[in-house]
């Protein structure tokens, strides 16, 4: 898959699961303070990315360090060159 054809649904993802609704989101965007995303947003987005994207199951604590939509960006990405967190 190109860049493009992961990132860009990702973000789409993103922004149509945002509380706060943007028309775009950009990869330095955070998920909590810029996007209004709380925890159990965060939960959801998490179970569509793994249905969406056919992700493995991840573990709640593994996804600390996922602050931004760039970093959302990057799971999908790794997920689908096969590389495990």
């Amino acid at each position: 898959m190109t860049d493009d054809a992961i990132a860009e649904p990702v973000r789409a993802l993103i922004a149509r699961m945002a509380p706060d609704t943007p028309q775009h989101v950009r990869d330095d965007e955070r998920l909590i303070d810029d996007l209004g995303f709380d925890s159990i947003r965060l939960m959801e987005l998490t179970v569509a990315l793994e249905r969406v994207f056919a992700l493995p199951r991840q573990n709640p604590e593994d996804l600390a360090d996922i602050l931004r939509v760039g970093d959302v960006v990057g799971l999908v990405r790794g997920a689908a060159a096969g590389e495990r967190r």
